[in-house]
């Protein structure tokens, strides 16, 4: 298994769900253009809070926010650090950054091995 993955859980403002999924849709375009293989943003149907954990409590959800789930497959580790540091110097996400439609602070991310890929 040579792919890799990137995950992200936001919380974003339902009144903002237009401008999230505009921004996205532009992100995606950026990974897609310097060579992710797969780029997906999936907004909360069936998340509820949990006991002890849940997608609400991971990032402190609050009245009139959704949970988003994000992630991005690239062929492998090596290539998602070249492709991240190109993502990361775009101008096109660097103006969308000055402006984002969610509250940053309450977002987490990371960097996946596959164990299983069917």
């Amino acid at each position: 298994m040579a792919n890799y993955v990137d995950g992200f859980v936001v919380p974003v403002p339902k009144k903002n769900l237009a401008v999230y999924r505009r921004m996205a849709q532009t992100a995606g375009k950026v990974w897609r253009e310097y060579g992710a293989l797969e780029y997906r943003e999936c907004v909360a149907d069936d998340v509820k809070p949990g006991k002890w954990t849940s997608f609400p409590q991971s990032v402190k959800l609050k009245a009139g926010e959704t949970v988003v789930f994000s992630y991005v497959v690239y062929k492998s580790r090596k290539d998602r650090d070249r492709i991240m540091a190109k993502v990361m110097q775009d101008p096109r996400l660097a103006k969308m950054m000055k402006s984002m439609p969610f509250d940053g602070k309450r977002m987490f991310w990371g960097g996946f091995k596959p164990i299983v890929s069917l």
